[in-house]
């Protein structure tokens, strides 16, 4: 009989764990992308395509766009 350091329901549990530990680790980071207060219907964008990424890897048309989002940082390009 083979000896096993993890069985497979130990690596399915800190499998389990990992995801979940990521999972609020990006809702945090989410949390900190988002201004909502910086949120705005009321805006008058150019219709210029210049996207960029925003830290939530959200792909926007332009800086405006992304700004009036409540997107609090982004880089210049479309999102991968």
């Amino acid at each position: 009989m083979e000896r096993r350091w993890f069985g497979e329901e130990m690596i399915n549990r800190i499998t389990l764990l990992l995801f979940i530990g990521l999972a609020l680790w990006s809702c945090e980071d989410n949390d900190k992308c988002i201004d909502e207060s910086k949120i705005s219907d009321d805006y008058n964008c150019d219709d210029v395509y210049d996207p960029v990424c925003g830290c939530d890897e959200v792909t926007y048309s332009n800086a405006c766009e992304a700004e009036n989002s409540g997107v609090t940082e982004w880089t210049e390009g479309e999102c991968n």
